[in-house]
């Protein structure tokens, strides 16, 4: 009676336990990245085999993925497949989740933002690194090199014989903008020829060159460019009006009687310093920064990691795992291999299934409730022996 009335108390301390386990579960099922857990019970075996009571066996994590759901966040992820998101904190412990929850902090490091740990990334060798963005977050100003000159020059039919453009907008070596001015006069000699002046805002003459284009009114070879020196914020660049391929019709060209002349000016490139405006994540995880003046630039890419026996995980605080000791994790890229691709604004949820979980409560309730019971019996029959030895 002893034996049997311990023997209930151990199923109440392990039915306990169990549902803790579920009511675990169920706080976390609006939990991003959570994966449940289930109980194993175990008996306590005493002489000869007999059993003895219950215990807690241990806990396995579930194995299978959440319900992916889009946040419209582009820095939120989601693992459609095998894998795990990298994490290393402060103290250098490697974690692993399953919640791309990721932001960027104060130093441009890329965390997940509840647990505040780096997120790992992965270069060309295959080493982990922490991914810090800081570097990305503006773009160096570039000069301009070229500018295209498009459209026609025309000999006669005009009210003009000579041609201006201006407003031609370049940017020098700090990233200044500086407007340029190209005028064109027509020359009797040689023929078909134009000379090309460039000035700067105040009307001071930078270059002088010339233009001929042939019969066909396409640019003669090594007649077809004129070089700009334009000495800017203490630094010299060099720019190149271009007026197309020697016989090409595709740029600048002569006609022999217009209305007008048409001929324009296309800065090719150049640019002020950029800031980032937005970046994203692709299928394969690389970061892509987009830049306030158009550009686009590709950053680093997400690690994956992936394990032997996922349901040996060991769950700690906000949603993330460690690994046993005895179980080393396999990294690699996504999209490669055995991993997953990257579902950039997305998020995946718990995989906590409600249904499953009532279904556990009542089984637990039933068995709290005969261990409950047993230990009822117990009492009344050891009371009904103490009763009776005292009667006697």
């Amino acid at each position: 009676m002893l034996q049997a009335f311990y023997n209930g108390m151990s199923g109440l301390f392990a039915f306990s336990k169990g549902l803790d386990n579920v009511s675990n579960n169920v706080s976390n099922m609006n939990t991003p990245g959570y994966r449940g857990s289930d109980t194993f019970f175990r008996s306590i075996h005493g002489q000869n085999g007999e059993g003895y009571g219950a215990g807690i066996a241990g806990t396995q994590v579930r194995t299978t993925a959440g319900e992916v759901r889009q946040t419209g966040n582009d820095t939120n992820v989601a693992i459609n497949g095998a894998g795990f998101f990298v994490l290393k904190s402060e103290q250098d412990e490697v974690f692993f989740t399953r919640a791309g929850q990721f932001d960027v902090d104060k130093d441009g490091y890329l965390i997940e933002s509840v647990t505040k740990h780096q997120v790992q990334g992965i270069d060309a060798a295959g080493n982990l690194f922490s991914i810090n963005i800081k570097d990305q977050r503006t773009l160096a100003p570039t000069p301009t090199t070229k500018i295209e000159m498009i459209g026609a020059l025309a000999r006669s039919g005009t009210s003009d014989p000579s041609h201006e453009v201006g407003s031609i907008k370049v940017f020098d070596a700090a990233g200044s903008e500086q407007v340029l001015t190209v005028s064109f006069t027509l020359q009797q000699v040689p023929e078909n020829s134009w000379q090309v002046d460039v000035k700067d805002p105040d009307g001071v003459l930078l270059q002088t060159g010339q233009i001929i284009f042939g019969a066909d009114g396409t640019p003669l070879a090594g007649f077809n460019a004129v070089n700009v020196s334009l000495t800017a914020n203490g630094a010299t660049q060099q720019i190149v009006l271009d007026f197309g391929l020697p016989g090409s019709y595709n740029m600048a060209t002569q006609v022999a009687s217009g209305a007008s002349h048409t001929l324009s000016a296309k800065v090719v490139d150049g640019s002020a310093v950029a800031g980032l405006s937005a970046f994203s994540f692709d299928e394969k995880g690389v970061i892509k920064f987009t830049y306030t003046n158009g550009e686009k630039r590709d950053g680093s890419q997400l690690a994956l990691a992936d394990f032997p026996d996922q349901s040996e995980l060991i769950a700690s605080a906000k949603s993330v795992y460690r690994a046993p000791t005895n179980m080393k994790p396999a990294y690699g890229r996504p999209g490669e291999a055995q991993f997953g691709d990257i579902q950039g604004g997305y998020l995946e949820l718990s995989n906590v299934d409600l249904a499953q979980e009532f279904g556990d409560i009542l089984i637990i309730q039933r068995g709290y409730q005969a261990s409950s019971r047993v230990m009822t019996v117990s009492n009344e029959m050891l009371e009904q022996l103490y009763n009776g030895t005292r009667g006697g």
